[in-house]
């Protein structure tokens, strides 16, 4: 949970982010750690939350696709709710262990740092698999109701997703083993992979990190696309009408998750993005000016602010998009619609009464 929150020149941060001579100002923000310890409060509280309404649906539905669902999404609750925790608490550290201010900042990569950069790539390769499994999941139950009764089991769920975390584990893992690496990124409260960089390994880090979390984000949008197309479909046909609670609940599902993708996409899209364009742009050139590469790096600060966010919103998809509160949003606005009919219509039963009346019509002077 980094934070740009500091003051002074930033300099030479191994060469991954700026160049010593670049002069870099953070606009005069003083350097405290309160903007940082805010933000982990506010993930840490709604993260308990969510928690606890998933839990409580989780011991009350017996139904075996909500329960499948309310098991990716409690895992999904928790692997946010560890992100803040411990990313949160590195960062903190980072600000009662060095004075941003000065110039005698730590410029290497310590093993702090080190396992800062891979809980940032752990943490958020994470939610994005596991919104893509949970879209793929809900998209065959909606499409092949049968044939998710078969193969989705609460044990090859809990499979998959000890899978999903190994693959991530796996990918931050990477620059265990020389492909890649992480380094302090401006203005040195976070680690992250190091972009800013010639070397083809840091390049293809960066690509391959981008590359599965994009493609997670794709794969969630079609699986939504077509779950919501055919549960549009089924309400239009009224064929379903004996299985209405089943369908309501599984448009609650696919409406969380629609939440959940939308979140990830507008958090996540601009850090992917950023780190794909520095990364490319550092490798295809051999120098970088100062001012392009001071823009890159206050874009990545940015970027990955708005990625900590998705781990703050995120709960608030379970919080506000339960089936309860679209219950009343949907009666709200019906009743809205069928106030402004009713008006439109009496006003338009006024106007043809008024046209139709033999007494309103003028009589001609004989």
């Amino acid at each position: 949970m980094p934070d740009s929150n500091s003051s002074g020149v930033f300099s030479d941060f191994n060469g991954s982010t700026m160049s010593p001579d670049v002069d870099c100002p953070h606009n005069g923000i003083s350097s405290n750690p309160i903007s940082a310890s805010l933000t982990m409060t506010l993930g840490i509280l709604f993260n308990v939350v969510a928690l606890i309404i998933l839990i409580k649906a989780y011991t009350r539905f017996r139904r075996r696709s909500k329960a499948t669902f309310l098991l990716f999404a409690s895992s999904l609750v928790v692997t946010d709710l560890t992100g803040h925790v411990v990313s949160g608490g590195l960062v903190l550290r980072r600000y009662s262990t060095a004075n941003l201010t000065s110039q005698e900042v730590q410029t290497h990569p310590d093993t702090p740092c080190q396992f800062l950069g891979g809980c940032m790539v752990f943490f958020g390769l994470c939610p994005l698999f596991l919104g893509c499994a949970m879209a793929a999941e809900r998209c065959l139950g909606v499409t092949k109701p049968l044939l998710h009764a078969r193969l989705v089991t609460t044990a090859r769920t809990k499979i998959a997703l000890s899978m999903i975390w190994f693959l991530a584990l796996c990918v931050a893992l990477l620059p265990v083993f020389q492909l890649g690496e992480y380094t302090y990124q401006y203005p040195g409260t976070w680690c992250f992979i190091k972009v800013m960089d010639n070397n083809a390994k840091d390049l293809t880090f960066v690509m391959l990190f981008s590359g599965l979390a994009l493609s997670s984000l794709a794969l969630a949008f079609i699986c939504n696309t077509i779950s919501g197309i055919t549960l549009i479909r089924a309400r239009l046909k009224n064929s379903y009408s004996q299985r209405f609670s089943a369908r309501s609940h599984d448009t609650e599902m696919v409406v969380q998750l629609v939440g959940i993708m939308v979140t990830s996409c507008i958090c996540w899209s601009p850090l992917l993005v950023s780190s794909l364009m520095s990364g490319v742009r550092s490798y295809s050139e051999s120098h970088l000016s100062e001012e392009v590469t001071c823009t890159y790096s206050k874009l990545m600060m940015t970027s990955v602010r708005m990625a900590t966010w998705n781990q703050i919103l995120d709960p608030w998809v379970y919080i506000l998009l339960r089936r309860a509160i679209l219950r009343k949003i949907y009666r709200i606005t019906k009743k809205q619609a069928s106030f402004k009919g009713s008006t439109f219509r009496s006003v338009r039963w006024d106007v043809s009464s008024l046209r139709n009346n033999p007494q309103n019509i003028p009589v001609k002077n004989i």
